[in-house]
């Protein structure tokens, strides 16, 4: 479970990234934190693991003080998944999923069967990947790598930022469903900030809607659609309605 209370964030010299943010993750849950350049919700989301530090309210992760805890402790145990994917060139496959493990301590022959473990996870052949370096890759491959090194030190909790951003829609489209396999079958907590409306509605429980640092809505994606809480919100679900009635005109 990861709880906001009442978080607020203020960069130097510069307007609030953040008000009075005030949401609750339950444990198993995949929620999207949905909203535009500006919004606040890399802001959020780089709060959970203490990448920024809150300048007001609580946040507590598994039920314990996240801002009471080390940071480097802390941010061993969320995955953290950003755009690009943002693996060490000079590192192997294998030895990229294997950075937090070793870093942990962990024996040599755990290691190496973790990392083949979440390259097959990611569906990355472990006896044809893991030898191979990033620039070997493709850009949607790449992005499996990282999944698989988020998750190497068997977090509860993934955090994803813009994962998918920079990919063409096929291979976008096939690793938002590897990541909800992948959510589902290891029973995560998991964060994904996007600013792709159909995104966020496909694959999240609940969705947070941002908007100038304040949080409009947190709700299903059924709920959003059906009872927008504001004039924002509803002018988003009304984009998707008018996307989907200009592909259903195409079709006739």
């Amino acid at each position: 479970m990861i709880e906001l209370r009442d978080v607020s964030k203020r960069y130097a010299g510069g307007d609030w990234a953040v008000r009075h943010v005030t949401l609750t993750v339950e444990a198993g849950e995949l929620v999207a934190v949905l909203g535009e350049s500006g919004s606040g919700k890399t802001t959020v989301v780089k709060m959970i693991n203490r990448l920024i530090e809150p300048d007001e309210g609580e946040l507590r992760v598994d039920g314990k003080d996240a801002r009471a805890q080390d940071p480097v402790a802390l941010r061993r145990t969320i995955g953290y998944v950003i755009q690009h994917a943002g693996l060490f060139p000079h590192f192997t496959l294998a030895d990229n999923v294997a950075l937090v493990p070793r870093l942990l301590g962990w024996d040599e022959p755990t290691i190496r069967k973790r990392v083949d473990e979440l390259l097959a996870l990611v569906g990355l052949d472990p006896a044809e990947y893991r030898e191979r370096f990033p620039d070997q890759l493709s850009g949607g491959q790449r992005q499996r790598v990282g999944v698989a090194r988020a998750l190497a030190a068997k977090p509860r909790v993934l955090l994803l930022d813009e994962p998918f951003g920079a990919l063409d829609p096929i291979t976008r489209t096939a690793l938002q469903g590897e990541l909800r396999r992948i959510h589902a079958e290891l029973k995560l907590t998991t964060v994904m900030v996007t600013h792709d409306l159909v995104e966020a509605l496909t694959l999240a429980d609940r969705i947070a809607v941002m908007k100038r640092g304040e949080l409009r809505q947190f709700a299903t994606p059924s709920v959003l659609m059906k009872s927008p809480a504001d004039d924002y919100v509803a002018e988003l679900m009304g984009m998707v309605r008018h996307q989907a009635t200009q592909l259903e005109a195409v079709t006739r």
